[in-house]
């Protein structure tokens, strides 16, 4: 039945609209028999409760708060790609809230937001997801909230990570058996604790592989593209014996700084530079060359998130255990054979 009402469930049912409401807003005193019969006609009416009307018979709104960083709306899509797949299945629907981290006013952004949409819970993206102050504004309203790669000593119940160094050492090592010896790297965000496990994942890569750290090599970037390509400036004016022959970003939208640099200087990628980023977002296809990646399975830790958060909504036992999911190296264009060992192959090749 096209645009079926709770008035027309009702009659279907033979139960009054009360009981409708009490049926979708899952209060356990129903009968189950009344439950079933009020399931059976939703179900032939092909009825949708709208979300305010769910509110109003109960306590809940069945609205989630997705809160992002204004710089990070790449990362933002892939994080509601996952958490809509998670409140889909529990008739939750979701509102995406930005917020810049850099105002002195975000926590009390946070909390008027929070009021207004009525969400009966927050899901908190990174930097956000290490800012305390907002934290405690949501302990103090008594919204229960999740984080998405936070800190490492974060509520596990209530967190989501992925393995951050473990994996920037992997892609390191990989850059090094391509033979460039003179790797740069991008921070992220100094105000997102998840970028300093990439930074010590570099580090990682270098020593396993017998390479010193250079400070020279190291640029403090913002998670944005345009502070993307001031670190790649800075990187690739160095004097040509210093320059680094990789240069590895800590996100995917700083690496498509770099890329814009690059050509603009006219630096061939991957044939005299190679470029690499992290997180695997719809941008690194969409580059050019198509870009070598960590892919941050966002989707995933995302989908992970909501589903911890509907389980403190439901009055579950938190579950204590630690939420991690692995990230994986995908490889594409934007990296090469350093170009010394293409020299060097070259001048090995048998005249024609």
């Amino acid at each position: 039945m096209a645009n079926a009402t709770i008035i027309d469930v009702a009659a279907q049912a033979g139960v009054s609209i009360k009981t409708v409401s009490r049926v979708i807003n899952n209060v356990t005193t129903v009968k189950p028999a009344l439950r079933a019969r009020v399931a059976r006609a939703i179900e032939k009416l092909d009825y949708h409760p709208n979300p305010s009307a769910r509110g109003l018979g109960g306590n809940r709104s069945y609205l989630l708060a997705l809160l992002y960083d204004l710089s990070c709306e790449y990362y933002a899509t892939s994080v509601l790609a996952g958490v809509i797949e998670s409140c889909r299945a529990a008739n939750y629907q979701v509102v995406m809230q930005p917020c810049d981290y850099r105002s002195s006013t975000v926590a009390d952004d946070v909390a008027r937001n929070v009021r207004r949409s009525r969400a009966d819970g927050v899901i908190l993206t990174p930097p956000l997801s290490d800012q305390h102050a907002i934290a405690a504004v949501l302990e103090r309203l008594r919204v229960p909230f999740v984080r998405i790669a936070p800190a490492k000593h974060a509520d596990k119940h209530r967190s989501v990570y992925t393995n951050d160094r473990e994996i920037c050492a992997a892609m390191t090592e990989q850059l090094v058996a391509l033979g460039h010896q003179r790797i740069g790297f991008i921070i992220g965000n100094p105000d997102h604790a998840a970028v300093a496990d990439r930074h010590r994942g570099y580090l990682d890569g270098l020593r396993v592989c017998g390479l010193r750290p250079e400070a020279s090599l190291v640029s403090q970037g913002y998670n944005s593209h345009a502070s993307g390509m001031q670190c790649a400036r800075k990187l690739l004016t160095l004097p040509p014996a210093r320059r680094p022959s990789a240069i590895f970003a800590s996100n995917d939208e700083m690496a498509a700084g770099v890329l814009a640099v690059a050509h603009s200087m006219g630096i061939a990628v991957p044939e005299q530079l190679s470029v690499v980023g992290f997180d695997d977002v719809p941008l690194a296809e969409q580059v050019w060359p198509a870009l070598t990646t960590i892919r941050q399975p966002i989707p995933d830790m995302a989908a992970k998130a909501a589903q911890l958060l509907l389980r403190i909504l439901s009055g579950q036992p938190p579950d204590h255990s630690e939420h991690v999911v692995q990230s994986s190296l995908t490889f594409r264009h934007s990296t090469g054979p350093a170009p010394n060992r293409v020299r060097a192959r070259s001048s090995k090749a048998p005249a024609a």
